[in-house]
């Protein structure tokens, strides 16, 4: 890709799993706000870039602390230590990505910007996820892998450009709730390879990377992963419940939940709102814990009311081995018939390869074993296809509370990380 076209891509700013921020702190079609100093990047830390809307001393640190882990600008570490406030998220109903980045920016930033570009990148992920023990039954584990085409439109053309991502390995310790390490794409908030330390591009949007988690472990050994679905997006409506979207609820189980039972109990206790840019995409959840158990939520709709135009009912599905797995349709038997129920093919041969692997094995995987079967569902790129290219695998040992992780489909190298 042309150089201009990465520096394009620097003004994007794509919410995370669904619509747009801002990012930078001018552009050349929007006026911006004057951003205030900022302060030089803590010594000994990999970036010299901005961060203008962050004014906060431990906000700054936060940011700063962000590390280069391979050099190629691939894979980012980020130490967040700067209060969230998850607390003010749950209260703010966020309902939207959009509703989540004016939390954000309101709450978290310390100036302002000018509201965002509705600049957009194609977005219909694939991934697989799968729960399974060691064969010895010593520790539980969690594979995921994190498929994705990043790819922007060229300008006055019908062509598309292949866009690389940033990977973040995010840690949060927040007091009186749990540790964790949880996953963000980059370029869910425009950070695209290499962005991060060209001493150019604003930072600011990172304080908002712990609602941004697409999977992740805490000190309990609880995990999850989020998948999408071609489907009319979730959208419940009980007046006693407070709103919550897709990746807060990440955020919120990650902080709180020590098992597969207590997660299942905080969701339950608000309305799930899973909107995207078009009413075309919906997501579910894999879930497991160190002590074994697994589920899959689902939200689905109400088959006494064929009329019903979002989903509107949570589903858990577990204690069947065949739950194990999951992809990119709905597993629950009340969405056969729609866009991505057990019709579809989206995911389907992943799912197939994921399903009879754990059936010949028994259901029970040693670590090697495991990582190889995330290598067999991964995806090479296909430019034409949106939902191919792995970006990330992700093996999680729920009893040591670590993970193994391998960028695009490299499976000899490995990337290790404990929650500590």
């Amino acid at each position: 890709m042309k150089k201009n076209r990465f520096s394009m891509l620097a003004l994007l700013g794509i919410a995370a799993i669904t619509t747009v921020f801002i990012l930078s702190c001018s552009d050349d079609d929007t006026p911006s706000p004057t951003p205030s100093p900022t302060p030089s990047p803590t010594p000994g830390t990999t970036t010299k870039n901005p961060a203008c809307f962050l004014k906060d001393k431990e906000k700054l640190a936060t940011i700063y602390t962000m590390k280069d882990l391979d050099g190629t600008g691939r894979l980012y570490e980020v130490n967040y230590t700067a209060d969230y406030k998850l607390d003010e998220a749950l209260d703010a109903n966020i309902s939207s990505a959009m509703g989540l980045l004016g939390f954000v920016q309101h709450n978290l930033y310390d100036s302002v910007p000018e509201p965002p570009t509705n600049s957009t990148l194609s977005f219909l992920p694939g991934c697989s996820a799968f729960a399974v023990p060691d064969p010895q039954g010593n520790s539980y584990q969690m594979g995921r892998n994190y498929d994705f085409l990043h790819r922007v439109k060229i300008s006055g053309t019908d062509q598309y450009a292949y866009v690389p991502i940033s990977a973040f390995i995010v840690r949060t310790a927040p007091a009186g709730k749990k540790k964790s390490i949880s996953f963000v794409d980059g370029l869910n908030f425009g950070y695209y390879q290499g962005a991060c330390n060209n001493n150019t591009t604003d930072l600011s949007l990172l304080i908002g990377l712990p609602y941004a988690a697409l999977d992740g472990i805490n000190e309990d050994g609880f995990a999850i992963g989020v998948l999408s679905l071609n489907e009319a997006p979730t959208m419940q409506t009980d007046p006693a419940k407070k709103n919550i979207n897709t990746t807060v609820a990440i955020r919120l189980l990650l902080d709180n939940a020590s098992t597969v039972d207590e997660a299942i109990d905080l969701l339950g206790q608000y309305n799930m709102r899973m909107f995207n840019t078009d009413d075309k995409h919906n997501y579910h959840y894999l879930m497991a814990d160190a002590k074994g158990n697994f589920a899959i939520v689902e939200y689905t709709r109400n088959p006494s009311n064929p009329s019903e135009q979002f989903p509107t009912r949570m589903e858990v599905l577990r204690h069947n081995d065949t739950l194990r797995c999951v992809t990119n349709f709905y597993v629950s038997p009340t969405m056969a018939g729609t866009n991505d129920g057990w019709g579809s093919e989206h995911g389907k041969t992943r799912y197939w390869d994921l399903r009879s692997t754990l059936q010949n094995h028994n259901y029970a995987l040693t670590p090697e074993a495991a990582m190889s079967l995330l290598s067999l569902v991964s995806q090479e790129r296909k430019d034409n296809d949106p939902t191919s290219f792995t970006q990330w695998s992700a093996l999680y040992n729920l009893t040591n509370k670590s993970v193994r992780l391998a960028l695009l489909r490299d499976y000899s190298k490995f990337f290790d990380f404990k929650v500590e």
